[in-house]
């Protein structure tokens, strides 16, 4: 066994790639076999594996190799060194070695590389520098015993005149800085045995310690320490739980320091605390070559599914993401912040899911939006799976699932509140099954399946079948029901049908351009399932931490009510036709507004209930999206300052009183509120619209956006008959002249994302796409080809390329694709438009929909999904787009 482990850890696990699992499927599903793997370690293996920083450390000799070896004996690289090798080249991970020999020895013997940290002299010997640290009379007393012990002992073996050497009896001994060692291992069983009784006697007269470890006796100036060794490991590498094992009774003293998720092992059969016996070091490989591979997924992430081909299910007030084979990844409940039932999509099965699908495996044939809804129909050969969201009362959340076909289907309930955060069980009463342990009920009613529940100690999951053969299966899952209402699943078409009828009527009433139009249907359908119908608040995404770059930190919570991407989505839709949306979001901004001290101390942000967002965390157990860390819950912009939000509600205010041909009073008085903020504090630097982590400076684009904020002011009071403040028109002309010669930068020979800076933004483009200057000025024609030079790649715009103060990369911004698709259209480049909106159109997922961002040089989608601002970009182009073609070019 040994010689298949070395090489396939060698060759693929030190590599970066995962040991086979064949090799390892027995142990991944929790069966016995005989090195002792059972379930109940596989549990806290599983745990362990888990934590966000770890420690594995162990014994050398009789636990990492079969044998102890000698002062100059070179070992082989056992089965568990190179596993233990794989363990300490994974991120957030690392490995010791805490030994009885001295760390010269140690390190000679093992040949153990620098990454993993070796402790010699049980648990003293941190460096080299100990050695020399022992007093002269320590070092007396030690050469003392010694020679007394190898004159008594050959007294004691001799036989007269031609009596052996001790060193033929198997015997070695050995001086370490601050210990007289005897090695037993080769000595046969009368010479073990008096060394071992007359050491026990030497070291009491000289006032040493008598340690056993393994075949070695020590007669040590200090006492065994392995126990404080691995607290200050732990101490000093800041790890959040550790693994020790052992196989002598020194390891004792570390075993007992082991606490909360720590775990602990003996390798042997000799009486220990450790909860788990391992029978050889062999047995101790396949542990850590199982730890390794459980701890690479948790940290890597299983094999991640492509973000774009997540479809969003909705009902106006919650959201969930099912992969393309059925499993819902992502829900929350009761708001779209608060914590999750469902995260597989940042933590794969043990963040928690809910799957469906064939019992036998199956070729999947697709999946699809039935047509104008947010219906999802997932199918494979013999199995098909309809998924939606049902409207409820207030404060309930209804996933129904329905399973039709031929052939057997298999259910996995794994539900894991609070982000796999709150242990919970599952228990089956009649045909439901009842989640216990929540602050919220939650049942799936599941009428003719019968589950199996298991429980790892923390979480339970519930595993049913059903033949479909008998019919449909109705799968509900309510939360948030204090009445556990058992809905009737023969009335399931007709409630399905009611849903796909509302979302219907309400795309026939939209204004659908002639570009793409399916595709705008599907965006805007996205968008009004974005708008959170019980407060009017809109979401920007409905997911948290999906990363802007695989393996990065720029992993955002995007789940709440931005004032600047509320505005911009709502306004789509009421460029389309629908009006609701937009005014639901105004009477929330209004309800802000009552409570704040003034309109210019608006937060950028909100809960979509209007409350302040909480700090900003992180969800340390959890590894994110494809290994992609920290996930995040809250946001830390909630605390920045960002004046260009103003200008979209303005914006906003002005088109809606276009298209219905009214202003309330309340929608005057809140573009009154939004030109009073500019005009108190439009001179400030802020933050900006990317809310880079770094000191505010003069953003072009935030100054622009409050010269939109003033002109939409004055647009909006001269069409229905306001009075406009006496102050707003002058305001507006300083404020373009100070954007038009600070703004623009003759370096860069275009305008930049700031004053007195070279860089370039893409969100400058608003310079000539919101009016403060002519689009065919030359300074912005300028400044369209400085964009499509520095900032374009293929298919997609980055934001910028400037130092932002964050580690790490990020992708396109599809945003600033369309933005720069809709500059093309204002300079009168139709054909230059056409092609890099064909490029977008091609970039969204099977069932249309796109995440925030696009990585060309990896062809990966990136950022929260779906992204709003996406879809209203993509929303925009095709109107635009459609007037052009209307209008013959």
């Amino acid at each position: 066994m040994a010689t298949p482990l070395n090489q396939t850890v060698a060759d693929s696990a030190l590599l970066g790639g995962s040991l086979p699992l064949g090799l390892l499927r027995p142990y991944l599903q929790g069966q016995d076999d005989a090195d002792g793997i059972g379930p109940g370690l596989m549990a806290e293996l599983k745990m362990l594996a888990r934590q966000p920083s770890l420690l594995v450390a162990c014994n050398y000799g009789g636990t990492l190799t079969p044998v102890d070896g000698q002062t100059t004996e070179t070992l082989p690289l056992g089965s568990a060194a190179v596993a233990l090798r794989a363990i300490a080249a994974l991120p957030n991970t690392y490995a010791a070695v805490i030994s009885g020999r001295s760390l010269r020895d140690l390190a000679a013997i093992s040949r153990l590389p620098a990454e993993i940290h070796l402790v010699g002299s049980h648990g003293h010997e941190f460096d080299m520098a100990f050695a020399y640290s022992m007093p002269r009379a320590t070092d007396g007393v030690l050469q003392l015993a010694g020679n007394t012990f190898m004159e008594r002992l050959t007294a004691r073996l001799g036989e007269g005149p031609g009596e052996r050497l001790v060193t033929d009896r198997g015997l070695a001994f050995e001086r370490k800085p601050a210990a007289f060692a005897v090695h037993r291992r080769e000595a046969d069983p009368d010479a073990a045995e008096a060394a071992t009784s007359l050491a026990r006697e030497i070291a009491a007269a000289y006032g040493l310690f008598f340690i056993e470890d393994g075949t070695v006796l020590d007669l040590s100036a200090l006492p065994p320490a392995k126990g404080a060794a691995l607290d200050r490991l732990r101490a000093q590498l800041g790890v959040s739980a550790a693994l020790f094992a052992g196989d002598a009774s020194s390891d004792e003293d570390a075993l007992a320091t082991l606490r909360g998720p720590d775990l602990g092992l003996h390798i042997g059969l000799r009486e220990t605390t450790a909860r788990h016996q391992l029978r050889d070091p062999e047995a101790f490989a396949r542990v850590l070559a199982v730890l390794f591979e459980l701890r690479r997924a948790w940290l890597f992430g299983e094999e991640a599914v492509a973000l774009e081909r997540h479809s969003m299910l909705g009902d106006g007030s919650s959201t969930a993401l099912v992969t393309p084979d059925g499993k819902i990844c992502w829900m929350t409940h009761p708001l779209p912040d608060s914590g999750s039932l469902f995260a597989h999509v940042l933590g794969g099965d043990p963040a928690g899911h809910f799957s469906v699908g064939p019992l036998v495996a199956s070729r999947l044939l697709g999946q699809r939006y039935v047509d104008n809804t947010m219906i999802v129909e997932t199918r494979w050969a013999d199995v098909a799976v309809t998924d939606y969201l049902e409207p409820s009362p207030e404060g309930i959340t209804q996933l129904v699932r329905v399973l039709t076909g031929t052939g057997p289907a298999r259910i996995v309930f794994a539900p894991r509140p609070d982000y796999a955060g709150a242990p919970c069980a599952i228990e089956a009463r009649g045909d439901s099954l009842h989640v216990v342990g929540t602050s919220e009920p939650i049942v799936l009613h599941a009428p003719g399946v019968r589950f199996a529940i298991e429980g790892d100690g923390r979480h339970a999951t519930a595993t049913g079948h059903a033949d479909l053969a008998h019919g449909p299966v109705v799968l509900t899952l309510r939360c948030g029901d204090p009445e556990a209402h058992e809905p009737d699943p023969a009335e399931e078409p007709a409630r399905r049908a009611a849903v796909a009828l509302a979302a219907r009527a309400w795309v026939r009433s939209l204004d659908i351009p002639a570009v793409k139009p399916s595709l705008v249907v599907r965006s805007a359908l996205t968008l009004r399932h974005l708008v959170h119908e019980p407060t009017g608040a809109v979401l920007a995404a409905p997911t948290t931490s999906l990363p802007e770059g695989i393996g990065g930190t720029r992993n955002w919570d995007y789940r709440y009510c931005w004032l600047r991407d509320a505005s911009l989505t709502v306004m789509a839709l009421v460029e389309l036709g629908s009006t609701d949306e937009a005014d639901g979001f105004l009477a929330w901004l209004g309800r802000i507004l009552a409570t704040a001290p003034g309109p210019e101390w608006l937060h950028p942000l909100y809960s979509v209930t209007g409350a302040p967002l909480s700090t900003e965390a992180s969800i340390e157990h959890l590894p994110g999206y494809a290994g992609s860390r920290p996930v995040r819950i809250g946001n830390a912009a909630d605390h920045q300052v960002q004046l260009d939000v103003f200008g979209p509600v303005a914006q906003l205010i002005d088109v809606l009183s276009e298209r219905t041909r009214e202003l309330p009073d309340e929608h005057w008085r809140l573009l009154v509120q939004m030109a009073a903020a500019v005009s108190a504090r439009w001179h400030e630097p802020d933050h900006g619209i990317w809310e880079a982590r770094r000191a505010p400076r003069h953003h072009v684009y935030t100054k622009t956006m409050c010269w939109v904020t003033l002109d939409r002011a004055l647009r909006v009071a001269r069409r229905h008959g306001r009075t406009a403040d006496d102050g707003w028109e002058p305001l507006a002309a300083v404020v373009r002249s100070e954007v038009l010669a600070e703004g623009w930068d003759d370096g860069a020979h275009a305008f930049t994302v700031a004053y007195n800076s070279p860089d370039l933004d893409a969100a400058v483009l608003h310079v000539g796409l919101s009016g403060l200057i002519d689009p065919l000025d030359p300074r912005f024609l300028a400044t369209v080809a400085a964009v499509e030079r520095e900032l374009r790649v293929g298919p997609t715009v980055f934001r910028y390329t400037y130092d932002d103060g964050l580690p790490g990369l990020e992708g396109g911004f599809h945003l600033c694709t369309a933005w720069l698709i809709e500059a093309f259209l204002a300079v009168g480049r139709v054909d230059d438009a056409e092609e890099l909106f064909a490029r977008l159109v091609a970039l969204m997922g099977p069932t249309g929909l796109l995440p925030e961002e696009y990585d060309p040089s990896t062809e990966t989608h990136l950022g929260n999904h779906p992204q709003a601002y996406s879809h209203l970009g993509f929303i925009r182009c095709a109107r635009l787009l459609d007037e052009v073609h209307r209008r013959g070019r």
